[in-house]
């Protein structure tokens, strides 16, 4: 049986000790919970910040870590399963349990409950928090500082379009590997609106090629995926699709008939899938 790697906590002999008995290593570890302390914290390929970005942690998400190389954390993250190095710094032991996650599409934390005072961040949307206290218009959140209230949302509440949450994306650059609102790649759109939808959701355009039913192109429609290889695309319904994508290096909406051409004329082919999540 095969293991994708990329969601398999087992790296140079050590596995997570779930894996015993599944996969051969010469140790297995129980995982240490942490949970991410920066705005967002790139997972990489190897302990090495020049190493590829395939994915990322946002502020207070965990990460289950196995092994620390020189500086960094070798481990596993706990919401989409992908696996890396993180580094450490960016990490803590986990604490409080998330109260709110952020609902605005980004936000800032104040280091007092004034507006007026040092603010850090921002903050995207899906961040998760834990919320202390609450004086005015401002929540203290644990770990950050002073956050506008209305910009949380406590979990449990979700939004119901998650196409509607895509184009809130709309201008934000294009990141290879980014989930976050200052810059992130096509699967990272997806999964973020059907995040803040309480929808699961797989982190890579394969991954995600396994969600829902399969339609046909003439059922396309609003909040439906298409796919071509190594790309991911959302519905808007009227003949538009929202995606971020290399060629403009940005998140945009654009009819999908467009795109078909562009992306044909290129070489990466028709689309493979349409799909209803």
């Amino acid at each position: 049986m095969k293991h994708d790697p990329r969601i398999t906590p087992w790296r140079d002999g050590i596995a997570a000790r779930s894996l015993e008995g599944v996969l051969e290593a010469e140790v297995y570890l129980d995982p240490k919970a942490m949970s991410c302390v920066a705005a967002a914290a790139a997972i990489r390929s190897a302990p090495d910040g020049g190493s590829e970005q395939m994915d990322q942690l946002l502020f207070g998400e965990r990460f289950e870590v196995l092994e620390e190389d020189g500086g960094w954390l070798f481990g596993q993250a706990a919401r989409d399963g992908y696996v890396g190095f993180v580094e450490a710094a960016t990490l803590q032991p986990a604490g409080a349990m998330p109260t709110h996650r952020v609902s605005a599409l980004r936000t800032y934390a104040f280091a007092e409950a004034s507006i007026k005072s040092r603010a850090v961040g921002p903050y995207s949307i899906n961040s998760l928090v834990a919320v202390e206290a609450i004086e005015g218009k401002l929540a203290k959140v644990t770990g950050a500082g002073w956050m506008t209230a209305a910009h949380l949302s406590p979990i449990g509440e979700f939004e119901d379009d998650w196409a509607a949450v895509a184009e809130r994306f709309v201008g934000a650059p294009y990141l290879w590997g980014g989930r976050e609102s200052l810059g992130l790649d096509c699967s990272g759109l997806i999964q973020q609106a059907l995040f803040a939808c309480a929808r699961a959701c797989p982190r890579d355009t394969d991954q995600q090629q396994a969600m829902g039913a399969p339609i046909e192109a003439a059922d396309f429609g609003r909040g439906d995926l298409v796919f071509w290889k190594g790309h991911v695309a959302m519905g808007l319904g009227e003949g538009r699709i929202i995606h971020a994508n290399g060629f403009y290096m940005a998140t945009v909406i654009e009819p999908l008939a467009e795109a078909i051409a562009r992306i044909d004329a290129a070489g990466s082919g028709q689309p493979t899938a349409y799909r209803r999540v």
